[in-house]
């Protein structure tokens, strides 16, 4: 119920905070534009018509439109300390965040969501979690934490308002399986939301997967595969992230009767993409430029998204609405000119984090290597296994290839783009590795090395040169992880990622910059301009998707869900 005071505002009996006139509100509950008079008292809207207020503000006729809400992404993969990724989410736009927080949880378990939701628990752009569903991802990688039926439960009785169910449940083959453990996952949330990852699924295996709970899906890339979803029940999240790029491809499903089905998402955006192009509202200007009508692409970036998630009161503008808004010179191109959260400016904000008790540093710990821990002794007469990137794709191909050898050691040979490449367990300290090779990064010399590899975070490293890979992995452990660009002996590029060994603690364009040299670094190692080198390398450890993975206990056929052999008759 609304203080009494909110009501003799409502009422015109008392002043409003601020009032903004001649404006076009962008409605997304009636589907239309209007003139309006908004105005505002302790944050929230209280009406459209004529009121008296402490502070007018004449739109000039601008557009206003609620502030945009991300359905899906992994704050992680941005690089960025979370307050620093919602003062720069903020300025396009973004008003609220339902993020799944599912590469810290790898890294630091529940820890590492608690620590999230501390230092978020304050700011003027809401972040909710998604309680994440798989850590470890699968069985085939060690990741820094479990995470049990019991811990979701738990979390779910503390942070009441703040997690708002069960993340994406990528072990669908577990979902299928009845997988005692998997299922009471889902169980430990009740009725609350359930995002799904069922990229493939369709026909009986589809419909048994949404009957176990998952409510939405963000993996479709198919207009087909997309369209049975949204028949049989799913929220479709059309995602327009940095790595994975499915807007163009699905917008033709969405139609006038479904799109209230139909949420915009990022799922990973990279910091300088979101610096430079925007975060929701570079999917929005997207999917206008594809001829869908602002007003429906608005919808699927605010008010769709609100309600799947249950967030009463947000995603729109109306009477007893929280109070997040942009101001719009043109509604065609997205044009921010203006960003209010809980009726306060943008400039007026401040972005201080909230305390908490918890540490995300000093989370790499890898032993001391022995000289010779990048050996491949020859198995005479055998092909080799070799990891073939494909380009614009996070999935890999298998390709048989004669092995290059120098005494009886297989090398890399750079002459046919194959490099080496070593997965380090970083978490616990069991000094447990595998060895591996790659086609696709062009490598000529020299070693790259990285904390983040999907999903468990281990420490992966490729090169032409054994002991450039070594410093690579030292440096690493040393700044307490990041992205590394080593060549000759000399570390040439660094980009230190000490929270958690997945974020930094610099600002946005510190980072931007910094990534900048570090690409420009490995394009010099012979990494084609095409490619974004750091993250093609750290999906080369992520065994759920096909073909060839190498994770720390091994190469991985994804297509058969185990280990296979690093050689092959």
């Amino acid at each position: 119920m609304p203080h009494h005071h909110l009501l003799k505002a409502a009422l015109g009996q008392e002043k409003a905070d601020l009032l903004i006139t001649n404006c076009r509100l962008v409605n997304v509950l009636s589907g239309e534009i209007h003139p309006a008079n908004v105005a505002i008292k302790d944050g929230i809207v209280l009406g459209f018509e004529e009121y008296d207020a402490v502070e007018i503000v004449d739109a000039g006729g601008k557009y206003l439109c609620p502030g945009l809400v991300e359905g899906h992404i992994h704050i992680e993969s941005t690089l960025l300390h979370p307050v620093e990724f919602a003062k720069v989410t903020a300025t396009h736009g973004t008003a609220v965040v339902v993020c799944d927080p599912h590469e810290l949880a790898n890294v630091k378990g529940t820890t590492g969501i608690e620590w999230l939701l501390d230092v978020t628990k304050d700011l003027s752009l809401e972040i909710y979690c998604m309680m994440p569903s798989c850590v470890p991802a699968t069985h085939l990688e060690t990741s820094g934490a479990i995470i049990t039926a019991q811990d979701i439960s738990s979390m779910l009785a503390r942070h009441q308002g703040r997690i708002l169910g069960l993340a994406e449940m990528m072990n669908y083959p577990g979902v299928l399986a009845r997988d005692p453990e998997v299922l009471e996952k889902v169980l430990a949330v009740g009725e609350l939301p359930v995002d799904g990852h069922c990229p493939d699924l369709s026909g009986l295996d589809l419909n048994t997967y949404i009957l176990a709970g998952p409510g939405s899906e963000h993996e479709s890339f198919e207009l087909a595969n997309a369209r049975e979803k949204l028949r049989k029940g799913m929220h479709l999240m059309i995602r327009e992230g940095s790595s994975a790029k499915n807007l163009q491809a699905l917008l033709p499903v969405v139609n006038g009767f479904n799109s209230q089905n139909c949420s915009l998402v990022t799922d990973d955006r990279h910091c300088d993409d979101l610096v430079r192009d925007g975060h929701l509202d570079h999917a929005v200007r997207m999917a206008i430029a594809q001829g869908m009508h602002p007003v429906r692409a608005i919808q699927m970036a605010s008010i769709n998204t609100a309600r799947y998630f249950r967030l009463r009161h947000r995603g729109a503008i109306a009477p007893g609405y929280r109070a997040d808004f942009v101001l719009l010179d043109h509604l065609e191109s997205f044009g921010i000119t203006d960003v209010y959260l809980a009726g306060q400016h943008m400039d007026a904000l401040t972005w201080a984090p909230g305390s908490t008790t918890h540490t995300m540093e000093n989370s790499v710990r890898v032993p001391d290597l022995l000289p010779h821990c990048l050996d491949i002794p020859e198995e005479p007469g055998k092909m080799v296994r070799v990891m073939s990137i494909m380009p614009g794709q996070i999935i890999t191909e298998q390709a048989l290839v004669k092995p290059k050898v120098v005494q009886a050691l297989v090398q890399a040979d750079p002459d046919n783009d194959v490099a080496k490449v070593a997965v380090f367990e970083r978490h616990h300290g069991t000094g447990t590795s595998h060895l591996g090779l790659v086609r696709g990064l062009g490598l000529r010399a020299g070693a790259l090395a990285s904390t983040v590899a999907h999903d468990a975070h281990n420490l992966i490293v490729v090169g032409i040169d054994d002991q450039d890979m070594l410093l690579a992995v030292e440096t690493l452990k040393e700044c307490g992880g990041g992205h590394v660009c080593v060549r000759d002996g000399q570390v040439v590029e660094l980009v230190p990622l000490p929270l958690a060994g997945l974020m930094s603690d610099w600002s946005a364009q510190e980072v931007v910059d910094a990534l900048d040299r570090l690409n420009t670094a490995a394009w010099d190692l012979g990494c084609p301009a095409y490619i974004n080198p750091f993250m093609q390398l750290s999906f080369l450890s992520l065994p759920v998707i096909p073909r060839l993975r190498l994770t720390d206990k091994g190469l991985v056929d994804v297509r058969r869900f185990d280990f296979v052999s690093l050689f092959s008759e």
